[in-house]
Protein backbone atom coordinates (compact mmCIF):
# COMPACT_ATOMS: atom_id res chain seq x y z
CA UNK A 1 0.00 0.00 0.00
CA UNK A 2 1.46 3.73 -0.59
CA UNK A 3 1.89 6.02 1.83
CA UNK A 4 0.13 9.41 1.10
CA UNK A 5 1.83 12.41 1.38
CA UNK A 6 0.32 12.93 5.03
CA UNK A 7 1.43 9.82 6.27
CA UNK A 8 5.31 9.74 4.89
CA UNK A 9 8.33 9.00 7.30
CA UNK A 10 9.76 12.54 6.32
CA UNK A 11 6.26 14.39 7.51
CA UNK A 12 6.10 12.32 10.34
CA UNK A 13 8.95 12.87 11.99
CA UNK A 14 8.81 16.65 10.50
CA UNK A 15 5.36 17.38 12.62
CA UNK A 16 5.74 15.06 15.39
CA UNK A 17 5.84 16.71 18.83
CA UNK A 18 9.22 18.22 20.16
CA UNK A 19 10.12 15.11 22.98
CA UNK A 20 9.41 12.31 20.00
CA UNK A 21 11.62 14.04 17.99
CA UNK A 22 13.91 14.73 21.07
CA UNK A 23 14.03 11.15 21.73
CA UNK A 24 14.70 10.18 17.57
CA UNK A 25 17.50 12.74 17.29
CA UNK A 26 18.87 10.73 21.03
CA UNK A 27 18.71 7.78 19.46
CA UNK A 28 20.19 8.45 16.20
CA UNK A 29 23.10 10.24 17.21
CA UNK A 30 23.43 6.84 19.08
CA UNK A 31 23.38 4.54 16.27
CA UNK A 32 26.03 6.38 14.38
CA UNK A 33 28.15 6.69 17.55
CA UNK A 34 27.79 3.03 17.72
CA UNK A 35 28.45 2.14 14.14
CA UNK A 36 31.60 4.59 14.25
CA UNK A 37 32.71 2.26 17.21
CA UNK A 38 31.85 -0.96 15.42
CA UNK A 39 34.20 -0.20 12.66
CA UNK A 40 36.84 1.03 14.76
CA UNK A 41 36.71 -2.50 16.65
CA UNK A 42 36.64 -5.15 13.79
CA UNK A 43 39.53 -3.44 12.43
CA UNK A 44 41.30 -3.25 16.12
CA UNK A 45 40.44 -6.97 17.03
CA UNK A 46 41.56 -8.26 13.61
CA UNK A 47 44.90 -6.05 13.62
CA UNK A 48 45.31 -7.57 17.23
CA UNK A 49 44.99 -11.08 15.64
CA UNK A 50 47.10 -11.16 12.74
CA UNK A 51 49.41 -9.43 15.10
CA UNK A 52 49.19 -12.57 17.71
CA UNK A 53 49.49 -15.11 14.87
CA UNK A 54 52.73 -13.60 13.28
CA UNK A 55 54.32 -13.28 16.55
CA UNK A 56 53.70 -16.58 17.61
CA UNK A 57 54.91 -17.85 14.21
CA UNK A 58 58.26 -15.87 15.13
CA UNK A 59 58.81 -17.15 19.00
CA UNK A 60 57.50 -20.65 18.04
CA UNK A 61 60.46 -20.80 15.24
CA UNK A 62 63.12 -21.98 17.46
CA UNK A 63 64.85 -18.52 17.22
CA UNK A 64 67.28 -16.31 19.76
CA UNK A 65 64.63 -14.95 22.72
CA UNK A 66 67.13 -12.16 22.74
CA UNK A 67 67.20 -11.52 19.33
CA UNK A 68 63.22 -11.60 19.48
CA UNK A 69 63.22 -9.08 22.03
CA UNK A 70 65.75 -6.73 20.69
CA UNK A 71 63.56 -6.18 17.73
CA UNK A 72 60.14 -5.63 19.96
CA UNK A 73 62.36 -3.11 21.81
CA UNK A 74 64.41 -1.12 19.03
CA UNK A 75 61.44 1.41 18.58
CA UNK A 76 61.06 0.39 15.05
CA UNK A 77 57.15 -0.52 15.59
CA UNK A 78 54.90 -0.24 18.77
CA UNK A 79 54.68 -3.95 19.88
CA UNK A 80 51.05 -4.35 21.08
CA UNK A 81 49.30 -7.40 22.01
CA UNK A 82 51.13 -10.81 22.65
CA UNK A 83 54.34 -8.78 21.92
CA UNK A 84 54.23 -6.06 24.41
CA UNK A 85 53.46 -9.16 27.11
CA UNK A 86 56.39 -10.43 26.11
CA UNK A 87 58.61 -7.68 25.82
CA UNK A 88 57.53 -6.40 29.01
CA UNK A 89 58.33 -9.88 30.92
CA UNK A 90 61.56 -10.35 29.10
CA UNK A 91 62.66 -6.99 30.25
CA UNK A 92 61.53 -8.11 34.15
CA UNK A 93 63.10 -10.91 33.59
CA UNK A 94 66.67 -9.59 32.67
CA UNK A 95 66.49 -7.06 34.88
CA UNK A 96 66.06 -8.95 37.77
CA UNK A 97 68.86 -11.32 36.80
CA UNK A 98 71.24 -9.11 36.71
CA UNK A 99 70.75 -7.95 40.06
CA UNK A 100 72.39 -11.00 41.23
CA UNK A 101 71.66 -13.28 44.29
CA UNK A 102 67.68 -13.35 43.42
CA UNK A 103 66.08 -16.27 44.17
CA UNK A 104 64.37 -17.86 40.78
CA UNK A 105 61.08 -17.74 42.43
CA UNK A 106 61.16 -14.13 43.46
CA UNK A 107 62.54 -13.62 39.75
CA UNK A 108 59.50 -15.69 38.43
CA UNK A 109 57.23 -14.13 40.59
CA UNK A 110 58.52 -10.09 39.25
CA UNK A 111 58.12 -11.92 35.83
CA UNK A 112 54.78 -12.77 35.86
CA UNK A 113 53.87 -9.47 37.58
CA UNK A 114 55.42 -7.58 35.00
CA UNK A 115 53.65 -9.68 32.21
CA UNK A 116 50.18 -9.40 33.51
CA UNK A 117 50.24 -5.50 34.43
CA UNK A 118 51.21 -5.23 30.19
CA UNK A 119 48.11 -8.15 29.93
CA UNK A 120 45.36 -5.86 31.41
CA UNK A 121 46.77 -3.00 29.49
CA UNK A 122 46.63 -4.64 25.99
CA UNK A 123 42.97 -6.29 27.23
CA UNK A 124 42.15 -2.79 28.62
CA UNK A 125 42.45 -1.34 25.32
CA UNK A 126 40.70 -4.31 23.26
CA UNK A 127 37.61 -3.93 25.37
CA UNK A 128 37.70 -0.15 24.94
CA UNK A 129 33.95 1.31 24.36
CA UNK A 130 31.97 -2.49 23.98
CA UNK A 131 30.51 -0.90 27.53
CA UNK A 132 29.01 1.21 25.02
CA UNK A 133 27.62 -0.57 22.78
CA UNK A 134 26.31 -2.96 25.53
CA UNK A 135 24.51 0.30 26.84
CA UNK A 136 23.30 1.43 23.75
CA UNK A 137 21.74 -2.00 22.64
CA UNK A 138 19.98 -2.41 26.11
CA UNK A 139 18.92 0.88 26.88
CA UNK A 140 17.76 2.35 23.04
CA UNK A 141 14.45 0.21 23.06
CA UNK A 142 13.42 1.47 26.08
CA UNK A 143 13.64 4.88 25.53
CA UNK A 144 11.95 4.68 21.66
CA UNK A 145 9.31 2.85 24.01
CA UNK A 146 9.40 5.91 25.88
CA UNK A 147 9.07 8.15 22.92
CA UNK A 148 6.19 5.88 21.73
CA UNK A 149 4.17 6.27 24.65
CA UNK A 150 4.28 9.57 24.37
CA UNK A 151 3.40 10.56 21.35
CA UNK A 152 0.42 7.90 21.87
CA UNK A 153 -0.27 10.07 25.02
CA UNK A 154 -0.45 13.04 22.61
CA UNK A 155 -2.72 11.88 19.77
CA UNK A 156 -5.35 10.36 22.56
CA UNK A 157 -5.13 13.75 24.11
CA UNK A 158 -5.54 15.00 21.02
CA UNK A 159 -8.81 13.12 20.04
CA UNK A 160 -10.25 15.25 23.12
CA UNK A 161 -11.04 18.18 20.77
CA UNK A 162 -12.79 15.98 18.52
CA UNK A 163 -15.94 15.42 18.41
CA UNK A 164 -15.89 11.62 16.42
CA UNK A 165 -13.07 9.99 16.58
CA UNK A 166 -12.21 8.14 13.22
CA UNK A 167 -8.79 6.34 12.37
CA UNK A 168 -8.25 9.37 10.40
CA UNK A 169 -7.70 11.49 13.28
CA UNK A 170 -5.46 9.06 15.23
CA UNK A 171 -3.63 7.55 12.86
CA UNK A 172 -0.80 9.94 12.58
CA UNK A 173 -0.18 10.44 15.80
CA UNK A 174 0.44 6.75 16.69
CA UNK A 175 1.86 6.28 13.64
CA UNK A 176 4.51 8.71 14.49
CA UNK A 177 5.16 7.52 17.40
CA UNK A 178 5.59 3.97 16.51
CA UNK A 179 9.00 5.82 14.59
CA UNK A 180 10.42 6.64 17.93
CA UNK A 181 10.34 2.56 19.04
CA UNK A 182 11.38 1.45 15.21
CA UNK A 183 14.67 3.93 15.50
CA UNK A 184 15.18 2.45 19.04
CA UNK A 185 14.85 -1.01 17.46
CA UNK A 186 17.33 0.38 14.70
CA UNK A 187 19.88 1.58 17.18
CA UNK A 188 20.06 -1.52 19.49
CA UNK A 189 20.37 -4.58 17.51
CA UNK A 190 23.33 -3.53 15.36
CA UNK A 191 24.85 -2.91 19.28
CA UNK A 192 23.95 -5.85 20.92
CA UNK A 193 25.53 -8.04 17.99
CA UNK A 194 28.27 -6.04 18.08
CA UNK A 195 28.97 -6.37 21.39
CA UNK A 196 28.47 -10.07 21.58
CA UNK A 197 30.66 -10.76 19.14
CA UNK A 198 33.20 -8.67 19.99
CA UNK A 199 33.25 -9.80 23.40
CA UNK A 200 33.59 -13.70 22.15
CA UNK A 201 36.58 -12.67 20.37
CA UNK A 202 38.28 -10.37 22.67
CA UNK A 203 37.50 -13.56 24.75
CA UNK A 204 39.21 -15.88 22.63
CA UNK A 205 42.36 -13.29 22.00
CA UNK A 206 42.70 -12.43 26.10
CA UNK A 207 42.86 -17.10 26.77
CA UNK A 208 45.71 -16.89 24.01
CA UNK A 209 47.49 -14.13 25.52
CA UNK A 210 46.77 -15.84 28.96
CA UNK A 211 48.20 -19.29 27.23
CA UNK A 212 51.25 -17.63 25.96
CA UNK A 213 51.98 -16.05 29.68
CA UNK A 214 51.87 -19.28 31.30
CA UNK A 215 54.00 -20.86 28.22
CA UNK A 216 56.78 -18.64 28.48
CA UNK A 217 56.98 -18.55 32.27
CA UNK A 218 57.53 -22.46 32.20
CA UNK A 219 60.55 -21.07 29.07
CA UNK A 220 61.96 -18.63 31.77
CA UNK A 221 61.92 -20.37 34.90
CA UNK A 222 64.10 -23.33 32.85
CA UNK A 223 66.53 -20.87 31.72
CA UNK A 224 66.43 -19.30 35.56
CA UNK A 225 66.82 -22.65 37.02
Amino acid sequence: MELTQDLSFVHLIATASVVVQAVMLLLLAASMMSWWYIFGKYFAIGLARDQANKFEDEFWSGGDLNALYQRASSGRHAPAGMEKIFEAGFREFNKLKRQGGTQVSAVMDGTRRAMHAAFRRELDALEAHLAFLATVGSVSPYIGLFGTVWGIMNAFRSLSNVGQATLAHVAPGIAEALIATAVGLFAAIPAVIAYNRFSHDVDRLANRFESFMEEFSNILQRQAS
